[in-house]
């Protein structure tokens, strides 16, 4: 049974920093590409950022270019998101996911398994 867990949300002042943390169980994440997604209420979700299996190539969506770093750790089985100079409007689940691909897309629907999502409330 795959499942990754999402972890390191919380509440953080604007401006701040959080890294998040998705670990895989009943999956080699070395076998696939890995994504964020995040969710605010009321939206659809929405790409953040994605690696692909070996970590070479990384993609980001434009407005968290220069603020947002994916990486990822195939020996611990887990992917990160390390994410500066946060915003209010990042407010929203963050959701990873992985994709059987090597190359990381942005598209939801390219996605195979998901976690549960951690909340992330950033204050102003």
């Amino acid at each position: 049974q795959v499942q990754l867990v999402e972890s390191g949300g919380g509440l953080v002042q604007a401006g701040g920093s959080l890294r998040l943390s998705c670990t895989a169980s009943g999956v080699t994440i070395s076998n696939y590409a890995m994504g964020w997604f995040r969710q605010a209420p009321g939206k659809e979700r929405e790409f953040v950022a994605a690696i692909s299996r070996s970590g070479g190539i990384s993609r980001y969506a434009e407005s968290m270019k220069g603020r947002f770093t994916v990486s990822r750790d195939n020996s611990k089985n887990t992917v990160y998101l390390q994410m500066n100079s946060l915003k209010a409007e990042d407010t929203a689940v963050y959701y990873c996911a992985a994709d059987k691909e090597y190359y990381p897309g942005t598209g939801a629907d390219e996605y195979d398994f998901w976690g549960q999502g951690t909340q992330v409330t950033v204050s102003s």
